[in-house]
């Protein structure tokens, strides 16, 4: 006879993971939870929605990079599609990617979550290294030459995820004393962010933290510890926006872009004036005039100005309503997981996507100040994309496999006659 642990509640208060067990669901294959590989699970409603919304946000993107990126791409004296190329490029990679945290199952990634994690530092590491980083626009952010440039933070993103949920699901007994819990992965996370702000990279920086945090009150941490480590943190970035005069004009812009519309606060008032070029249903697609040098990095950072501006107020609406719907079905996915790991993975993966498009969005309609954070699934970058459609792979994985389709606890399986 072979049982299975309840699902642990939603906030991870006791309970016990079902790491290493086997369970059969009812019906639609078998789940094997410990091997290395994981039958591909039931198809859920979860699950096509969640991949539907992000094939049309991809599929989207690189129709948005091919209208946004033409004029860049000419002006840097290659064909018009150079740029949206190797953004093809990174698609394909980024769905065998997909692919692989789909079919392979969550506890092989946290097998080798303290392996991946130390990878992850140590090509934080290599960035600094003058010589190995490639300098762009003052940042150290990059390894490689060429096209092929990896952005090792991206990386750092998905390996402390799964490093802090395997942890906090290990220690799910002791969440209580923050000693064993709480501590650890804020060292973790102080060190990996320590290492991201030295090229420097405050927009990224602040995404993984909110991710950890997330996890880490979803976990059951207590309050008034948790509250403590996020009045820290924002205590610090306040510090590095204050001292830092790259940041603090930036910031200063962003409250008052108009008063120098031409040098600090270009960015700012032009992707207002995109916007506000495509009224309600847009100027069409590649009318947009805002990409013809107006606007710096409007393939990157700012491409959601140019789908305001060739799709109008309706297309807009639509990206942001498309993110929303992933974060409801994450969180959806999250509550059904099967064990509290996946859970957490879930968590981690729901928060990761909806902060960064909140905080892209936010800079490029004017609410929030810009931190140089692309649009997930749509901007041009390379590993951004690959590592975020990783991501994803993950989660669908997790809503593939969820706790309603598990045994009851104590309930003996059936066996063939």
């Amino acid at each position: 006879m072979t049982t299975v642990t309840g699902h642990p509640a939603l906030r991870g208060r006791g309970g016990s993971s079902t790491s290493g067990s086997t369970a059969g669901p009812s019906s639609g294959g078998t789940i094997r939870v410990g091997g290395r590989f994981s039958v591909p699970g039931i198809p859920t409603g979860s699950f096509w929605l969640l991949a539907a919304m992000v094939v049309v946000l991809n599929m989207f993107g690189l129709v948005m990079v091919m209208s946004a990126s033409s004029v860049p791409s000419v002006r840097a004296g290659n064909g018009p599609w150079s740029l949206w190329e190797r953004q093809a490029l990174w698609t394909v990679l980024g769905s065998v990617a997909l692919f692989a945290t789909l079919m392979v199952s969550v506890e092989f990634w946290r097998r080798f979550s303290k392996v991946f994690l130390g990878l992850a530092i140590a090509m934080l590491v290599l960035v600094l290294v003058p010589g190995v980083g490639v300098e762009v626009n003052g940042a150290s952010r990059w390894l490689g030459a060429g096209p092929i440039q990896v952005q090792p933070s991206e990386f750092a993103k998905f390996a402390l995820l799964v490093f802090a949920a395997d942890l906090l699901d290990r220690r799910s007994a002791k969440m209580a004393d923050w000693r064993w819990c709480l501590g650890p992965v804020v060292v973790y996370l102080t060190l990996v962010a320590a290492l991201i702000m030295l090229q420097p990279n405050l927009g990224t920086t602040i995404i993984i933290a909110a991710m950890v945090l997330v996890m880490l009150y979803a976990a059951g941490t207590p309050a008034l510890p948790l509250t403590g480590v996020a009045a820290a943190g924002a205590a610090v970035a306040t510090m590095f926006v204050a001292y830092t005069p790259f940041r603090r004009t930036r910031f200063l812009r962003f409250l008052n872009p108009w008063a120098d519309p031409t040098n600090t606060g270009l960015q700012n008032v032009q992707s207002l004036v995109g916007i506000a070029n495509g009224g309600v249903l847009g100027r069409g697609l590649g009318r947009s005039t805002a990409k013809w040098g107006f606007l710096p990095f409007a393939h990157t950072d700012f491409i959601f100005a140019v789908i305001g501006e060739e799709f109008g107020l309706v297309g807009a609406m639509t990206v942001v309503l498309l993110f929303f719907g992933v974060a409801c079905t994450g969180a959806w996915i999250a509550a059904r997981a099967k064990d509290r790991f996946s859970m957490l993975l879930a968590t981690g993966i729901t928060a990761w996507i909806a902060i960064q498009a909140f905080m892209n969005i936010g800079a490029v309609i004017g609410i929030m100040p810009i931190t140089g954070v692309p649009l997930p699934f749509v901007s041009f970058g390379g590993s951004s994309l690959m590592i975020n459609l990783a991501a994803t792979g993950m989660l669908l994985n997790i809503a593939r496999h969820p706790a309603e389709h598990l045994p009851r606890p104590g309930r003996r399986r059936r066996t063939g006659s």
